[in-house]
């Protein structure tokens, strides 16, 4: 179920979002590499995407 009817993103998934991307700025400010992590944000928000695509298509 999403957490808005504007977002296709789950409570969940937000929160993995949000955490992951605090994972990146503390990485960045490190002057550390962030592909990884930004490779598993677009794929939960891709996800995500597809799924309400499928919902919405029924």
């Amino acid at each position: 179920m999403p957490a808005t009817n504007h977002d296709p993103h789950t409570w969940a998934e937000l929160a993995r979002v949000v955490a992951i991307g605090a994972k990146i700025q503390r990485r960045k400010a490190k002057g550390q590499g962030t592909a990884r992590l930004e490779r598993q944000v677009d794929e939960i928000r891709a996800k995500a995407q597809a799924r309400e695509d499928a919902r919405r298509k029924k």
